[in-house]
């Protein structure tokens, strides 16, 4: 009791005082489960942007282009990509030859999420001007010989003050997916509600995100919850426990009947999320929810893993800084990751990324499930978390939304998924990008940190320019 408590006044304390090209291409349709969501993340509504053909009347790439052919090529393109687009409302599709377009277009500019602006021949300055007076976040996609306006991008991105705008130059219009991500993004943390189980009253943190972002941050206390969880039938709770069981590399410390209790609060978290209309959960389990026993009807850590493999969230410890973070993190990947307690080894210049909840479809909730064991909580030896083994080889990212002007990130490659009796049971050996003394020596606000598999660099960059947010690299 003595150690739990200490550590609890130090993540309260530290809370006070606080790839993308690379990755592989995956399908929002396939991902999201049969009427919970529209993509991993969102539940309420699609992404709505404005997709704007630009076409000037310069000379460049050709003085006799087609353009109509030369929209037809990207319709293909987008029609090949259906999948990456299911969750996208196109819901303004239009040839933009003149600026005087925009400004008719312009009360319908306001209702989008992003515009997504194809630079498809030269002379589209103006055009890009009255986008820019939208103040919607806007993303222009240019091929190669689209025209010479690229030279001008980079001074309207240095500028004091740019329009909320980023660029991507690229002949693969497999990148017109990738453009979309923060726009996704954006739109997902606007539908977001988080449910805090937990005795605390809101800070000031609940508002600066509502009135920036638009995420909703809810306060409920126990009762609801042992509701709900005396709701679940043990029939119910019984089969989930045999999938969990029988899907598990090894049954260690937990008894069936424990696994059990754990399903049975798992089914409630679902439905309470459910009743709420909300994406992300988190509770105050090394808090108000605990009083040398946990208040709770069992350990919340299986159910943690069984929200986020579905595409919702479980979140730790009532950690909203880290509920941003996994918010954004759907948005951008489709992927859910978990918290860590790192860990430094500068022998091998790696971090270790340890928490007792691992997720154990961190590749997306469409992935395999990737291999674990059931174990207690290391700290506590009771209760019932998946101890979840990473394959090895893939780029990782760590990162935290300290406050709503500043997110944190770096990232590095799996080397190992070590199986130790030392520190939380999922644990994630990543050689970082750099050096892992100077991250060390940079590290600030506090322990945790949000970890997803695939290199996000380039997706945060973007988020973060369309979020005005200011991306810092812990390594550099």
């Amino acid at each position: 009791m003595i150690h739990s408590l200490r550590r609890r006044e130090f993540l309260e304390l530290t809370v006070l005082g606080t790839a993308a090209l690379g990755m592989g291409r995956w399908a929002w349709s396939a991902s999201a489960p049969a009427g919970k969501l529209i993509s991993p993340g969102c539940r309420r509504s699609k992404v709505k942007i404005a997709k704007l053909y630009l076409a000037g009347s310069g000379l460049w790439p050709h003085p006799k282009l087609d353009v109509q052919a030369e929209r037809q090529s990207y319709e293909q393109a987008f029609a090949e990509m259906a999948d990456e687009f299911a969750d996208v409302d196109f819901f303004i599709d239009e040839l933009i030859t003149s600026p005087q377009q925009i400004s008719a277009l312009a009360d319908q500019l306001a209702q989008a999420d992003g515009i997504l602006a194809i630079h498809m021949r030269m002379g589209v300055g103006a055009m890009l001007a009255e986008i820019y007076k939208t103040g919607r976040p806007t993303m222009i996609f240019a091929v190669p010989y689209s025209g010479h306006e690229w030279a001008g991008f980079g001074s309207v991105l240095r500028q004091p003050e740019p329009p909320l705008v980023d660029v991507i130059l690229s002949a693969d219009k497999r990148d017109l997916a990738v453009a979309v991500r923060p726009i996704r993004a954006l739109h997902h943390l606007k539908e977001a509600k988080i449910v805090n189980v937990t005795l605390r009253q809101p800070g000031e943190f609940h508002q600066a995100v509502k009135d920036k972002f638009g995420t909703e941050i809810k306060h409920i206390g126990l009762e609801p919850v042992v509701a709900l969880y005396e709701r679940v039938s043990d029939q119910e709770a019984e089969a989930e426990a045999k999938k969990w069981i029988d899907g598990a590399k090894q049954l260690v410390e937990p008894t069936p009947e424990e696994v059990t209790r754990a399903c049975k609060l798992a089914l409630a978290f679902e439905r309470l999320l459910d009743e709420e209309d909300a994406t992300v959960l988190t509770v105050d389990c090394y808090g108000t929810m605990w009083d040398r026993t946990i208040k709770l009807p069992a350990y919340p850590c299986l159910g943690f893993s069984r929200l986020n493999s579905m595409g919702l969230g479980g979140i730790c410890e009532s950690d909203l800084r880290c509920a941003m973070t996994h918010i954004i993190f759907q948005g951008l990947a489709g992927k859910s990751g978990f918290i860590s307690d790192p860990t430094v080894d500068q022998s091998t210049n790696t971090i270790i990324l340890a928490h007792c909840m691992g997720t154990v479809k961190m590749d997306g909730p469409n992935s395999p499930t990737m291999p674990y064991k059931l174990r207690t909580v290391m700290e506590r030896q009771e209760g019932v978390v998946p101890q979840v083994f990473v394959p090895v080889g893939q780029r990782a990212t760590q990162a935290l939304f300290v406050d709503t002007n500043t997110l944190l990130y770096f990232t590095g490659e799996v080397v190992d998924a070590p199986d130790v009796e030392r520190g939380c049971r999922t644990k994630i050996t990543v050689r970082v990008d750099g050096s892992v003394e100077k991250l060390w020596r940079n590290w600030s606000a506090g322990l945790h940190r949000s970890t997803c598999l695939g290199d996000l660099t380039k997706d945060l960059e973007r988020f973060a320019r369309l979020a005005r947010m200011n991306l810092v690299n812990e390594i550099a």
